[in-house]
């Protein structure tokens, strides 16, 4: 996988090429501004202000008493940016799946308060955004898998990506993935479930998305060897949903990058290879399940009560402080 690749899989790159095809779009630059926002590692604020309250203990011999202090943290402002994008929120019938040059921030969701990718603001798609390992490989480290790493690294400019909210049953999406502009292989992209329509229309969802590949993507690409996702409604009409570099930084689903790149699927037969989850007996966890935090967070989360999880990390602290000090008294006590 070359540079060039990587640089031809950006949204910018091939949504004028395949628009009538694939879901309305619009894309922002992306301010530097906005950028150092989200690689800052500090408090997450991305809206209005948040108090924190530190209490600091100072301990005598014979009394013990505790200061006070309120750290006011503001979210910081995009005035400019912020109305370009609720802008294009409404244009786009006010709810949104966003994305960078290259990624959706798919790891982020459970931080959600609907477990959901659906935008209606700027700070639901920050929120998503700073959660987001997937968001921030693409602000830093865009061409690490390359092979060509000697080779200087092309300029990006970062965009905001602003996807019409469509509602997509995982069931529908495919993964496609072309050699030498030849469709050698298709898979079940949520292969950690079993859907029982693929297995009865397993003949006529390969060769409908074959007949899409042959009429539509194959030859107009900037590159011959690439991979692209795709969605087929209940009408059996299929649409293009992403591109992505043919490379490892892709995950290569039911198939492996060795049978992929070595030619191995392409011989085994003359149509593409179609693998998708067959018993509800294969059914695996979601891969970004490591992404996520402890279950007891997430229930805290998506309570009714949003600050629930804030009260329950300064009832943890409390504890530990507690518990800190039961073990200082013990040492103190302890017979020398």
């Amino acid at each position: 996988m070359k540079k060039e690749q990587v640089v031809n899989c950006q949204f910018s790159v091939w949504y004028p090429i395949f628009k009538k095809h694939t879901i309305k779009s619009l894309i922002l630059p992306l301010p530097q501004n906005v950028i150092d926002y989200l690689l800052d590692d500090g408090t997450l604020v991305v809206s209005g202000r948040y108090q924190n309250t530190n209490t600091h203990e100072r301990t005598h011999r014979h009394d013990r008493s505790y200061d006070e202090t309120t750290t006011t943290v503001t979210a910081p402002e995009f005035p400019e940016f912020t109305s370009k994008v609720l802008e294009a929120i409404n244009n786009l019938g006010g709810r949104v799946f966003p994305k960078l040059n290259w990624s959706a921030p798919r790891d982020a969701n459970w931080i959600a308060l609907n477990s959901s990718l659906q935008c209606r603001s700027l700070s639901d798609i920050f929120l998503l955004f700073k959660s987001s390992d997937f968001i921030t490989h693409d602000l830093t480290q865009p061409f690490l898998q390359c092979s060509d790493q000697d080779s200087p690294d092309p300029v990006i400019n970062y965009e905001l990506v602003l996807r019409k909210w469509s509602e997509l049953i995982p069931g529908g999406e495919f993964r496609c993935f072309v050699k030498e502009n030849k469709l050698i292989a298709i898979s079940q992209r949520d292969y950690t479930q079993y859907y029982q329509h693929i297995l009865k229309q397993e003949e006529q969802i390969s060769q409908a998305i074959q007949d899409f590949f042959s009429q539509h993507i194959q030859y107009n690409f900037l590159d011959e060897d690439f991979v692209f996702d795709v969605y087929r409604d209940s009408q059996g009409r299929v649409w293009l949903i992403d591109l992505n570099p043919f490379g490892e930084v892709t995950d290569s689903l039911l198939f492996t990058w060795g049978e992929l790149t070595s030619g191995e699927v392409a011989e085994q037969q003359e149509g593409p290879a179609f693998r998708y989850t067959t018993s509800e007996v294969t059914v695996q966890p979601s891969p970004c399940l490591s992404y996520r935090i402890p279950r007891d967070f997430v229930d805290l989360s998506t309570g009714e009560d949003a600050y629930k999880l804030i009260d329950f990390l300064k009832l943890k602290k409390s504890q530990q402080e507690e518990s800190e000090e039961e073990e200082e008294e013990e040492q103190e006590n302890a017979p020398q």
